[in-house]
């Protein structure tokens, strides 16, 4: 009958720790544990997980599961998203508008300025007004 290796423990507290069997760090254990290998060494064991990419483009345009009727470049229609078989390549492809630049916020400088101008502007309107009344040009 082979002895069984033990590793070397302590108790701290009422917790016990041991040490890894492959690197020699401490980790908490239960009473009742022979031996731990530490998640370091675990980790270089397994290796790292590979990610997978969750985003795979299909090639439609952004939404088009949402429009009433789409119809892909292979022929494909689909009715709000779901595919319509019995209709395949009766339809042409729907033509996608390029999606609208998006207009910059103005700064709190640019829009001051921009109703100082509009101040002005009304300004001048209502100077030019007064000197129609007064030489006697009125709006006919």
């Amino acid at each position: 009958m082979a002895k069984k290796m033990e590793y070397h423990s302590y108790l701290e507290n009422g917790q016990m720790f041991m040490a890894c069997k492959d690197c020699g760090t401490y980790e908490r254990v239960d009473e009742k544990t022979i031996a731990v290998r530490c998640w370091k060494c675990v980790n270089t064991i397994i290796g790292l997980p590979e990610e997978k990419s969750s985003y795979k483009p299909t090639g439609r345009p952004a939404g088009w599961h949402f429009m009433n009727e789409f119809v892909d470049a292979d022929g494909n229609v689909f009715h709000k998203g779901k595919e319509q078989p019995k209709l395949k390549g009766t339809l042409s492809p729907t033509k996608v508008k390029p999606p609208k630049k998006k207009t910059k916020r103005r700064t709190k400088e640019q829009i001051l300025v921009a109703r100082e101008a509009e101040k002005k502007a009304e300004l001048k309107k209502a100077i030019k007004k007064q000197k129609d009344f007064l030489n006697h040009k009125f709006g006919d």
